[in-house]
């Protein structure tokens, strides 16, 4: 953990030493004041000597100003260093999150990874910043204090050890029995994020089902849970002040005690006396300094365990030795294919599937909910490896590809419609960035987006919100056939995407296709026979098997399940139709 970590301290090395140095210089130069005040009262003061007393007295302010300085100087630096590092430890996370497969974000909740994007790196970075400065002042003023102590009177110096070992060990016991909470906290945390995430994003349909009391109950759930940790975990480290306290006057009052009877013996003089008063608070501040970066540390460390994990998680995914650059054609093959989400489980979604796709073929699957219909097209692109067997394209593995290279010919329209916030331009450009307005014209065309589009005051400008709110549900599917066209792919997958547009709006993109991208082959995942019914080809999947492969045609007379289907939307047709009768 601590090696991943700190890799990402990168450019910030250097304010990451100077701060520590310049603590350093401060604490030298602040040590050094409570001796020069020794000599002020035992060789000025108490000899009536005011030249010595105006000369040391000098040398302190000067010092003074440049421990101010010295401060300053290294608060600035570790301010720079631990900002840095969060901006660095932020950036790692979402470049490894962007390589992860499927497989690998399932593992984590949306709502977890933005938890350790904010509030892990949050801690971990105020961990940093105290460890530049606190971790540097507090042992070298405690050193420093100690050593000056020991040159003054070896006899109380005793007295000082024993407070150290004392208060590290009840140091021990608090961070040993705070940390393993401080875990669960960042668990429930993500419950939290979790619950306001849900709950803004499905807002319409909270407000519409009238569910608000069970939002907010479900919410402080959450936040009570997050309360009752805190509140554990806080209460074993509040011992930590007590027991700093009971140090501090413990050395105090046996300074005070033993000091003044080596006065009286001659043993000791007041102005040494002084000097010990003024170590002893140094070295029981830093002491107080070391607790705090303890407890700072414990929180952190949970959260620097947590964000180590993404960082180090390695895509399921990755390209071969030497990958092929170039896919030669949208031809498709499953051989023996058998896949189960989780690796190394032998219970398989998809099981001994052997399909042969020609390129520029146009193909419908057809499936009941569950049918495993979305996994199989997400092994084309190589969304997900399969477990057994293989997936060509273009005549060669999938596995055998450069990732990116597969992807880019392989558009795939998903279930979930997602448009980002930005102009429909920005949005369309996501296929093809240096795509002119003539090509984004021409596949909206394609797509009968440009229908709705030209009716917009800002046409192809217009804003489109975070999620495509503003926009329908079949506006926001037609956009996104549009975008996947603009990659001009050898193969084009829809997953159920034309379910928001009417009848005659699915004909139309259906009859674009086959003859604008004659020589692209197309899959189409339906509910609706219509659909597909004038594919090449109709696959019918049940329970993660294929029950039938054929045209329209002779599914309906050799496939029971596809009979099914077509009779019951038939009837529901017929139905319909004499209703508006």
């Amino acid at each position: 953990m601590l090696k991943t970590l700190s890799a990402q301290v990168k450019e910030y090395k250097k304010p990451s030493i100077l701060a520590p140095f310049f603590i350093v210089c401060e604490v030298i130069v602040e040590l050094l004041i409570p001796f020069l005040m020794a000599s002020i009262i035992d060789k000025g003061v108490s000899s009536g000597n005011m030249k010595h007393v105006y000369l040391i007295g000098g040398i302190m302010v000067l010092m003074a100003m440049c421990s101010l300085t010295f401060g300053v100087l290294s608060g600035k630096y570790a301010a720079k260093a631990s900002t840095g590092f969060a901006k660095n430890l932020r950036k790692a996370m979402y470049e490894n999150i962007q390589s992860f497969s499927f497989s690998n974000i399932d593992k984590y909740s949306t709502a977890g990874l933005v938890t350790r994007m904010t509030t892990d790196v949050t801690n971990v970075q105020n961990a940093y910043q105290m460890i530049l400065r606190m971790c540097f002042r507090a042992p070298m003023m405690l050193i420093v204090a100690l050593i000056m102590c020991i040159t003054i009177s070896p006899k109380l110096s005793l007295l000082l050890f024993i407070a150290v070992i004392f208060l590290g060990f009840c140091l021990f016991l608090i961070i040993s029995n705070a940390h393993p909470i401080f875990m669960k906290v960042f668990e429930k945390y993500d419950d939290l994020n979790g619950s306001v995430q849900e709950n803004v994003n499905a807002i319409r349909v909270v407000k519409a089902y009238v569910r608000e009391d069970y939002e907010i109950k479900k919410f402080e759930k959450s936040a009570d849970n997050v309360y009752k940790l805190f509140v554990k975990a806080e209460s074993i480290l509040s011992f930590n002040m007590p027991a700093m306290m009971l140090t501090i006057y413990a050395c105090i009052l046996g300074l005070s005690w033993f000091g003044a009877n080596m006065i009286v013996v001659g043993d000791l003089t007041t102005g040494q006396l002084v000097s010990l008063f003024s170590y002893i608070m140094n070295i029981m501040m830093s002491l107080m300094m070391l607790s705090m970066v303890f407890v700072m540390v414990t929180m952190a460390k949970a959260s620097a365990e947590r964000i180590a994990e993404v960082i180090e998680e390695k895509s399921d995914l990755t390209n071969g030795e030497n990958p092929d650059f170039d896919v030669k054609n949208g031809d498709i093959d499953f051989n023996n294919v058998n896949f189960a989400y989780k690796q190394g489980s032998k219970k398989y979604v998809l099981q001994n599937i052997n399909l042969h796709i020609k390129s520029g073929e146009t193909v419908g699957i057809i499936g009941g909910t569950g049918s495993s219909k979305s996994s199989l097209v997400s092994l084309i692109s190589r969304l997900y490896d399969v477990s057994e067997g293989e997936v060509l394209v273009g005549g060669k593995d999938v596995r055998a590809y450069d990732i990116e290279t597969l992807r880019n010919e392989v558009s795939v329209v998903l279930q979930k419609n997602v448009l980002f916030s930005g102009t429909i331009k920005e949005n369309l450009r996501w296929g093809d960035k240096e795509a002119t307005d003539e090509d984004i014209k021409r596949v909206c065309k394609l797509a009968c987006a440009d229908e709705f589009i030209e009716l917009m005051p800002d046409k192809y400008d217009t804003y489109i919100e975070q999620g495509g709110n503003n926009v329908s549900g079949g506006q926001k599917q037609r956009l996104c056939i549009a975008r996947a066209l603009l990659k001009k792919p050898k193969i084009l997958i829809l997953d159920d995407s034309t379910s928001a547009v009417d009848t005659a709006t699915d004909a139309k993109i259906r009859a674009a296709f086959a003859t604008e991208i004659p020589n692209t082959t197309k899959i189409i995942i339906a509910q609706r026979i219509s659909s597909v019914q004038d594919a090449d080809k109709i696959v019918v999947l049940d329970d993660g098997k294929i029950s039938g492969i054929g045209t329209h045609e002779e599914l309906l007379v050799n496939n029971e399940i596809y009979a099914d289907v077509y009779n019951s939307q038939m009837k529901g047709e017929e139905e319909e139709y004499e209703i508006a009768k």
